[in-house]
């Protein structure tokens, strides 16, 4: 994730607004970010400190000292710490503040120290926020390199109806999701996977399909994620938690998946099909359930258009294209020739014959060959582990450079 681990320091300022903090918290705490929240003391009229502290999991500080033990709480480690400091809300009066270096409180000393982004997001009524000063105030803070999360509209605590409002906690972990993946070998690169099976339709109740969970496609695409990639993700049926802050695109039949591959593809730089889907169709589905009369029964089947042929044959000098094969026999050879026809730039072979790899584990085994053929060989792994390994060939390769 973009923000695990990071520590953001948010301060808060005396507004209503601070209700929405506590969402906000709990936001970038399911992303594992470490949050450590300062106040104002005006704030703290707003919401209490216990419920900051409960929710970040850390204490929530106030004044340059604890009242009680004398015990200083020491601005400058604070500020130097942090690799986000984010001011939310940012009232007319803290922005005033921190235009013009007043430091008459904890929150100011801990700005005026900062040495990492400093992001303040404005919560105020919509003549306050109009005012000229105000204004000034926030032209001056973005002049010195501080980051603006604009306010959304909508209705004000007043009764007006304009801008003024804080923006959305939801808008606000986007936002700094978005500043975190700028800094990621990744960053600006759209990224399309296939993951699952794909489900040939019979008759109403059954279907072609295989065993393939799509734990290996969901792994590649949060670890691509992870990375930076903005992600596409086209998944068969598949009993696996929707992914955070990635494209599902759900679909059941090859001829789905293979729609909504054509359609992401040209805007992708990397494309990995980790998809197993069917080879062949019936010809006619039946519109009712078919009804067990004949002891033997035959379908009639047609092959279905081989996506990773198809992408292959658009793909584009720029493009970066993987494809997988499971194999049980004349693994390498079979491998190698499907990435020679299907103008591959690797291909990430599995073999049933290795214990622990293949459908429905939660382990793969896999060997990596690239277009000139070049193997490289990987022990048995976690599918998070393998995707790893999946991605960081494809950061290495120079298609992500120029």
């Amino acid at each position: 994730m973009a923000l695990a681990g990071k520590n953001i320091v948010i301060a808060v300022c005396g507004s209503i607004a601070a209700y929405k903090i506590a969402s906000l918290i709990r936001l970038l705490i399911k992303l594992e970010a470490q949050v450590k929240v300062i106040m104002s003391k005006e704030a703290t009229s707003f919401i209490t400190p216990l419920t900051l502290s409960t929710l970040s999991k850390n204490p929530v500080l106030v004044d340059y000292y604890q009242p009680n033990t004398g015990e200083w709480n020491n601005h400058v480690e604070l500020a130097l710490s942090a690799d986000y400091i984010l001011v939310a809300p940012a009232t007319a009066n803290t922005i005033a503040k921190m235009a013009n270096g007043l430091c008459d409180n904890l929150l100011m000393a801990v700005y005026l120290s900062a040495k990492c982004p400093v992001l303040f997001a404005p919560a105020m009524d919509l003549d306050m926020w109009k005012h000229p000063s105000t204004q000034s105030n926030i032209n001056k803070l973005c002049s010195y390199g501080n980051i603006l999360v604009p306010p959304g509209e909508g209705e004000l605590a007043s009764g007006l109806i304009g801008e003024g409002r804080l923006a959305e906690p939801e808008h606000i972990m986007d936002f700094l999701i978005s500043l975190s993946d700028k800094k990621l070998p990744l960053s600006g690169k759209k990224a399309l996977v296939s993951a699952g099976p794909t489900y040939e339709a019979i008759d109403p109740v059954r279907f072609i399909g295989n065993h393939s969970s799509g734990k290996m496609g969901y792994a590649i695409a949060n670890q691509l994620k992870e990375l930076g990639a903005d992600v596409t993700l086209v998944s068969g049926p598949t009993s696996l938690k929707k992914p955070d802050h990635i494209h599902l695109i759900s679909v059941t039949s090859a001829a789905e998946m293979l729609h909504a591959c054509e359609k992401h593809f040209t805007e992708s730089t990397i494309i990995i099909m980790s998809a197993a889907v069917a080879d062949y169709t019936p010809i006619e589905v039946a519109s009712q359930k078919i009804k067990k009369k004949e002891n033997e029964f035959s379908i009639s089947l047609r092959k279905t258009t081989d996506i990773l042929a198809t992408l292959g044959a658009k793909k584009k000098i720029d493009q970066l294209l993987i494809g997988f094969a499971l194999e049980t026999n004349n693994e390498v050879e079979n491998a190698k020739d499907k990435l020679a026809r299907k103008n591959l730039d690797f291909i990430v072979l599995n073999s049933m014959q290795d214990e622990g790899a293949g459908f429905a584990k939660d382990t793969n085994k896999i060997t990596i060959i690239n277009r000139v053929g070049d193997i490289q060989n990987f022990p048995l792994k976690s599918k998070e582990d393998v995707a790893k390994d999946i991605c960081s060939i494809v950061i290495k390769h120079p298609i992500l450079h120029t």
